[in-house]
C-alpha cells in the first residue's frame, strides 16, 4: 500500500464510519479494487483509521465531553451514591449506558473475534451485509419519531447492534442508530449516542492492536499508514455533520439507496 492508496482509504473510512453505509465495508471493497492484499496489516490499519475517526467524534463533541468525563468521574469515586447520581445526574446516567452498550460489544469479540477478522478477506460478504444494512435503513421510513430517552435495555440492544457491526458491510452508525429509533428513542438523541459509544470501543480496540502488532510495523509503514488516519479524522468530522443534518431533516433512510447499489453491485461484478 502506497501513501497515496492510503490517504484514499482514509477518505473511505472516515466519511462511511458515520454516514450509515459501513465503513469496513467499504474498506474491504475498496482494498479489492486497489488490489491491495495487506495480510495481518490490513485490521491493524482499519483500526488507526478507526481511531482517526474517533478523534473527529472528539472534536466535534469537545465541550459535551469535557463535563460528561467529568461528572462521571466525580461519580465513580462514590460508590454508594451511584443510585442517587443515576437518577439525578444526566451525564452519570449517559456513561453507565454507554457502559452497558461495551458489554455484548466486549463479549461478541472475545468469542468470535477471530472469526470477525477473517470474514474482512470477503468482499462479497461485505457486499452482501450492505444490503442488510440498506434494509435496516429502509424500515426506519415506517418508524415514528420518537421522543424516549435512552436506558438500560435499550443501551444493551444498541451495544448488540453495534456487536452485529463487525462484519464488514453492517454499518455501526446505521444499526445502532436505527435499533434506537425501532425503539421510538428521540433520532438526534439516538445519533449523539451512537457517536458517543464508538469512543470507549475504539480506543480499546487500538490500544489491543497496537500492543498485539504494532511493534512489528515498520517506520516506514507507519509513515504510509499517519496519511490516512488524518485524512479519517478530516473526513469523519464533515460526516459526523452530515448525519445529524439528515437525522434532524428524517431523512435517514434515504442512505438505503446508496448501499442497496454498492450491495447489489459488489454482488454482480466480484
Amino acid at each position: 500500500m502506497s501513501w497515496w492508496e492510503s490517504i484514499i482509504l482514509g477518505l473511505i473510512q472516515g466519511l462511511t464510519e458515520f454516514l450509515p453505509v459501513s465503513s469496513s465495508g467499504h474498506l474491504v471493497l475498496g482494498q479489492y479494487v486497489l488490489g491491495l492484499d495487506s495480510g495481518g496489516d490490513g485490521v491493524l490499519f482499519e483500526v488507526l483509521v478507526h481511531f482517526g475517526t474517533v478523534m473527529s467524534i472528539a472534536y466535534v463533541y469537545r465541550a459535551r465531553l469535557g463535563s460528561l468525563t467529568m461528572d462521571i468521574l466525580k461519580g465513580l469515586v462514590k460508590p454508594a451514591r451511584w443510585a442517587d447520581r443515576y437518577r439525578n445526574d444526566a451525564n452519570f446516567r449517559l456513561g453507565m449506558h454507554l457502559l452497558l452498550t461495551m458489554i455484548p460489544t466486549g463479549l461478541v469479540y472475545v468469542f468470535a473475534g477471530d472469526r470477525i477478522e477473517a470474514a474482512f478477506t470477503s468482499p462479497r460478504l461485505a457486499a452482501g451485509m450492505l444490503l442488510v444494512t440498506g434494509t435496516l435503513l429502509l424500515l426506519t421510513m415506517w418508524s415514528n419519531k420518537g421522543t424516549k430517552s435512552v436506558g438500560p435495555l435499550n443501551s444493551l440492544l444498541i451495544g448488540l447492534a453495534q456487536a452485529a457491526a463487525m462484519l464488514p458491510g453492517i454499518s455501526r452508525s446505521g444499526a445502532t442508530i436505527c435499533t434506537a429509533m425501532y425503539q421510538n428513542i428521540n433520532p438526534e438523541e439516538a445519533a449523539d449516542f451512537s457517536f458517543l459509544m464508538l469512543l470507549p470501543v475504539v480506543l480499546g480496540a487500538t490500544l489491543l492492536k497496537l500492543g498485539d502488532a504494532g511493534s512489528a510495523i515498520d517506520g516506514a509503514a507507519w509513515g504510509i499508514m499517519i496519511p490516512g488516519v488524518l485524512a479519517a479524522f478530516f473526513s469523519g468530522i464533515v460526516a459526523i455533520r452530515m448525519v445529524l443534518t439528515f437525522v434532524k431533516r428524517g431523512q435517514f433512510h434515504l442512505f438505503a439507496v446508496y448501499c442497496f447499489a454498492i450491495g447489489i453491485l459488489g454482488l454482480v461484478l466480484i
